[in-house]
């Protein structure tokens, strides 16, 4: 998994600030929501504006989740799938 070039970005904000809770709280936050969105793109078929044959869904918005960590609560935003 290679992590995005924005959220490189943010963990690197959030390591200059330097609270160490907050960078692992932010970092759990950053991998938790790359694996949801190569979950979604596996599911659909293709990835974020990317067209495809092989695409079998369409993204339509997300909905926001809090996940309990260990790090504290972590704020996700999980794709909507539909056809």
């Amino acid at each position: 998994m290679t992590l995005s070039q924005s959220a490189l970005s943010e963990l690197l904000d959030a390591f200059r600030a330097g609270d160490g809770v907050d960078l692992i709280r932010e970092s759990v936050r950053l991998v938790l929501q790359e694996l949801i969105e190569a979950e979604a793109a596996e599911v659909i078929g293709a990835g974020r504006y990317e067209r495809t044959d092989k695409r079998v869904a369409e993204r339509n918005g997300s909905r926001p989740r809090l996940v309990a960590t260990q790090a504290g609560d972590v704020g996700l935003r999980i794709p909507k799938v539909g056809p």
